[in-house]
């Protein structure tokens, strides 16, 4: 099934490319992406997802104990990526081709609840390091074409590719929405919720401008952490958040997704690696569902 008014890209070549941004922090959007994520490949969906954060969120979810020996083992990353080659290190003693292999990463799709086993090649992730942004804000102009590349020449066997985005403007953001055609905005129905709204919507006009031949559009906003414990729906706070929301939504125009994305201390227990006694963790599907059907993916 799928909603009347959307354009059916499941039969269209290539994958279908989203990036996971909001120009304000701490709004789950690594989580979101993660969930996502392994939604997709849960549902027999190929699936690659892109941590473009230098904070690595995204690449410690997925990886767990492996993160720690992939940093330790100096692993090529979304660092080398940008870089377009290996440096030399104690094993090779000049700059190296970089094979796309090295730094894709195998990931087990999670579900909420169990492990499913029958997908779990469905699912890959290109990393991130804590020292991204170290080695590419200070280089002399960094193309910010290097994953749109990327993804044409050698991820079009895929579904979907999910990018979680860095809270900031910067070569990496203009890198998302190069290999990206939607944009997915993650927010909490709080005090300063639409702070980063016009920040990203200016960034996006500003990108089409600049690129009159790339279609790029907000997919919809997601309310997360919608309501809280005890049958609490947020209270006044959350009816003043939502109606500021809802106008700076209109006035951009952006869809704003119907199902809400509940508050669950599943959530980041699910982010450590814990499947046990997710409260309403597990309701996440039914955004997901909404998701990748607006998607034409379900």
């Amino acid at each position: 099934m799928q909603f009347a008014s959307e354009v059916d890209l499941a039969t269209k070549p290539g994958p279908v490319c989203v990036s996971v941004i909001n120009m304000k922090g701490g709004v789950g959007k690594t989580t979101i992406a993660a969930l996502l994520g392994s939604y997709a490949a849960n549902h027999h969906r190929r699936v690659l997802t892109i941590d473009l954060d230098p904070q690595a969120n995204l690449s410690q979810a997925y990886m767990r104990r492996q993160y720690r020996q992939f940093l330790d083992t100096r692993s090529p990353s979304i660092v080398e990526i940008f870089k377009g080659h290996r440096p030399p290190s104690d094993r090779m003693t000049s700059p190296s081709p970089l094979a796309v292999d090295e730094v894709v990463t195998n990931v087990k799709p999670w579900h909420l609840g169990s492990y499913f086993t029958s997908c779990r090649d469905n699912l890959q992730l290109i990393p991130s390091r804590f020292d991204f942004s170290d080695n590419l804000v200070g280089a002399v102009r960094p193309d910010p074409r290097v994953l749109a590349r990327l993804i044409a020449d050698k991820f079009q066997d895929k579904d979907l590719v999910l990018i979680d985005c860095a809270p900031t403007e910067s070569i990496f953001t203009q890198a998302a929405y190069h290999a990206s055609r939607y944009v997915l905005v993650p927010v909490k129905p709080e005090f300063f919720a639409t702070i980063g709204f016009p920040l990203l919507n200016d960034s996006l006009a500003a990108f089409r401008r600049d690129n009159r031949g790339h279609q790029i559009d907000v997919i919809g906003v997601v309310i997360n952490n919608a309501f809280y414990h005890g049958g609490n729906d947020g209270g006044p706070e959350k009816a003043t958040a939502m109606e500021e929301i809802r106008e700076e939504a209109k006035r951009n125009g952006w869809f704003i997704f119907q199902n809400e994305i509940p508050h669950s201390r599943g959530f980041p227990k699910v982010m450590r690696g814990g499947f046990s006694h997710l409260g309403n963790a597990p309701k996440f599907d039914v955004f997901a569902t909404e998701f990748f059907q607006k998607l034409g993916l379900e």
